[in-house]
């Protein structure tokens, strides 16, 4: 008896310890377990003639993290971005959609540039159930997309509007009566076709002619000469950077100079370098531009922008400018609906999405954003006429 008491007696002196640690351990794990982050995700293209609109696209999701974070996070978690380039491919952006919504179990699913990409994505995040936040593309069928349980939100423009407000640019601006379409040949095309056609029957005006261009195409010469030849006095433009320089450079080889309005593809990356001189006379869409006068809380952005990316130093150096506050707006409209929700769990961060009452954002004053019925936050009188001057992307005066 005595022997097992020699052995109880320093057994019963470290249990006490012995709890301790163990409490502690699991103390650790929870804590652990709590912070683990909230993932959220982005797919847009990361490489190509687009590059420069994906980092854009990053840089104001990275800033609204950075903020969020710094504020204690989500739901008390902290916030992860996790990216995927799509290289405009549609069959990869589904893939790497599936990826970050299955395997990662995002949050939310931001995604990036091009409409066709886009519309590929769509149906999988209706399907799966998983908030797809839209950044960039400006196809009307991407919210607007039929579905009876819609997951698809949208911080951007919208062609449907976009062509209300090009037309209306054109006609009071330019002179416009007789405008000729030039539009990149794909469903973004197609989408804006629709949406012009609306815009100049409301005011009783035809086409001159509608003509396709491709993101590969080195001269669109012939294009432009049907277009001059059936009698159009200005081009309805939509195309991405690529394309849009083309059509530059062929007016200037065909020494027609006519007045250019252009949804905002000439944005996303290097138009004024690739377009040259003639770049200035294209007049194009965004939602925002960082100025010399901006809000209090474009300045803070600004600042927050040269700060986490110190390689920006001046105002041409934040283009495009419009990815980045498209961006920054979504993800923290999204970090509301997560809160709202209490939860990550898709249909209830759907719903979230709906219980948003107003952000002050950067774009604008958000009031309800979203609906059951409206999933598009930005409206009509939410846009800006820009063009570029040198590499910075600047206001035109009204």
């Amino acid at each position: 008896m005595q022997n097992l008491q020699k052995i109880l007696s320093p057994l019963a002196k470290l249990l006490p310890r012995a709890v301790a640690v163990a409490t502690l351990g699991l103390m650790t794990l929870n804590s652990a377990h709590a912070a683990e982050p909230i993932k959220v995700g982005l797919v847009a293209a990361l490489s190509g003639q687009s590059a420069k609109s994906g980092e854009a696209l990053t840089r104001g999701l990275t800033v609204a993290i950075d903020e969020i974070n710094a504020a204690g996070g989500i739901l008390g978690r902290p916030v992860e971005l996790i990216r995927r380039d799509d290289e405009s491919n549609p069959a990869k952006g589904m893939l790497a959609a599936r990826e970050l919504i299955q395997r990662e179990q995002v949050a939310v699913l931001f995604g990036g540039l091009d409409t066709p990409v886009s519309l590929a994505i769509v149906p999988l995040a209706n399907q799966l159930k998983a908030p797809f936040m839209g950044i960039w593309a400006a196809g009307t069928k991407i919210t607007e997309n039929g579905a009876k349980d819609n997951y698809v939100f949208r911080v951007s423009a919208v062609d449907e509007l976009v062509d209300e407000a090009l037309v209306e640019y054109g006609v009071t601006k330019k002179g416009m009566q007789k405008p000729g379409m030039i539009l990149i040949n794909n469903p973004w095309g197609e989408s804006n076709e629709i949406g012009f056609k609306h815009a100049l029957d409301k005011r009783g005006m035809q086409a001159a002619g509608i003509e396709r261009i491709e993101g590969s195409d080195l001269d669109v010469v012939p294009q432009l000469t049907r277009l001059k030849n059936a009698g159009a006095d200005s081009l309805l433009m939509v195309g991405n950077v690529g394309p849009s320089a083309q059509v530059v450079k062929s007016l200037d080889r065909m020494g027609w100079d006519v007045p250019i309005v252009s949804h905002w593809g000439p944005a996303g990356g290097r138009f004024g370098e690739l377009a040259g001189p003639n770049a200035s006379k294209v007049h194009f869409i965004q939602t925002y531009v960082f100025t010399d006068n901006n809000s209090a809380k474009g300045d803070s952005v600004l600042a927050a922008l040269k700060k986490r990316y110190p390689e920006i130093k001046t105002l041409a150096d934040v283009t495009p400018a419009v990815g980045i506050a498209n961006a920054y707006d979504a993800m923290f409209l999204a970090s509301l609906a997560i809160e709202k929700a209490g939860s990550t769990k898709g249909t209830e961060v759907r719903d979230g999405f709906y219980a948003i009452n107003e952000y002050n954002g950067l774009i604008k004053d958000y009031k309800q954003p979203f609906t059951p019925t409206k999933h598009d936050a930005l409206g009509p009188n939410d846009y800006v006429f820009t063009h570029f001057v040198n590499d910075q992307i600047v206001p035109i005066a009204p």
